[in-house]
């Protein structure tokens, strides 16, 4: 998740071979014609069941320290996106990507006048960037076709960032990688379940685009250019459930198993959600602005209904080394999945969510 306003505008290769699994991955190329179909079933065929296990498993591959904190632009978010798309083919997803799952993000280094990098989206795309400062980067996406022949051609986009803060300073304890279990791996496995488990069932009657996305920390650049090479077209995109740091239990959200949405009140998705049993509350920390500070926000600002999932408890982890896969509770995140497989089929066969009077935000100006 992203700062406040300082910020303008994230199984089973994994447990033996735990943080190295990314090096296994073989690099994906372009099909623009290749479809499921092409890649198979999934490779179980029981009930979805969300196990913590598996969740933990796929979690200390995203947030092990050979990642060195999945920075985008780094050789750390490269291995990340590597490994994303590898799970995304083993679940039998579509690849959305221009190479195969992954979509190319032209990002460019900057320097601000303390000496220090910041990554940009420029215009013009990658041609216009100086090599010595352009950054390899790419969003991760993946496909299920709409079955429904009224419905089909309409998308639900269930996304999460998988990049994080990198290596910094060291803390106390001298560990200066910040892996981001929380924020925001636990998203990205979130994904990755839902993907897996909405394969097992029956076809949404909607398309579901699943979008792991990049530079999320650096002023969402991957959900920015996504936006503007949609797979799907925008206006034809009805809805956006982003999920972020789900790994610990929220009191005032109800505690474990619990998570809240952020922006509940702009929309008829929290109620229609809630309706149908699904456990979420209110946004509790509304001052923290929240609506705004993640990748949900460059959606809305389209006019797409979108909110993002979470139960963020202001753990003092955030944005610190500390935030690592041993501070996630597994059991609490396994119902929180659970509960967004059902939130992701009601997007995909009810009705489409539409915005409260007064609830769309409006874009914020071009400096």
């Amino acid at each position: 998740m992203a700062r406040p306003a300082t910020l303008s505008t994230a199984a089973v290769l994994i447990a033996a071979l735990g943080g190295i699994a990314y090096a296994l991955v073989p690099q994906t190329t372009s099909n623009p014609t290749v479809h499921a179909a092409d890649y198979g079933p999934p490779t179980t065929l029981q009930e979805p069941v969300v196990r913590p296990e598996d969740l933990r498993a796929t979690l200390s591959v995203l947030a092990a320290d050979s990642l060195e904190g999945r920075r985008a632009g780094t050789p750390g978010a490269a291995k990340a996106a590597r490994f994303i798309a590898a799970e995304m083919r083993r679940h039998g997803l579509e690849p959305g990507g221009d190479d195969g799952y992954l979509q190319r993000v032209p990002l460019a280094w900057v320097t601000r006048p303390d000496g220090t990098r910041r990554l940009v989206l420029p215009d013009g795309g990658v041609d216009t960037i100086p090599a010595d400062r352009r950054a390899d980067d790419a969003n991760v996406i993946g496909v299920i076709r709409g079955s429904d022949p009224a419905l089909r051609d309409e998308a639900v986009i269930i996304a999460a960032h998988f990049d994080h803060v990198g290596i910094r300073a060291p803390d106390e304890t001298g560990d200066s990688i910040y892996n981001g279990a929380d924020d925001d791996a636990s998203g990205v496995v979130a994904l990755l379940e839902i993907a897996r488990a909405i394969r097992l069932g029956p076809a949404p009657k909607r398309t579901l685009i699943f979008l792991a996305a990049t530079a999320e920390e650096s002023g969402m650049l991957g959900t920015r250019w996504y936006i503007e090479n949609p797979v799907v077209p925008m206006e034809r995109t009805v809805a956006n459930l982003s999920i972020e740091m789900i790994g610990r239990p929220d009191s005032l959200a109800g505690g474990p198993g619990k998570a809240w949405l952020t922006g509940y009140e702009r929309s008829t998705m929290g109620d229609a959600l809630r309706a149908a049993g699904i456990p979420i509350v209110p946004d509790p920390r509304p001052e923290q602005n929240f609506f705004l500070r993640s990748d949900n926000a460059p959606f809305a600002f389209r006019g797409i209904p979108a909110h993002t999932l979470s139960s963020y408890n202001m753990h003092g982890d955030y944005h610190r080394p500390s935030d690592e896969v041993d501070r996630i509770d597994f059991d609490h995140m396994a119902r929180v999945v659970e509960a967004a497989i059902r939130a992701t089929r009601i997007l995909a066969d009810g009705e489409a969510p539409t915005w409260k009077p007064g609830g769309r935000p409006e874009p914020p100006q071009r400096r």
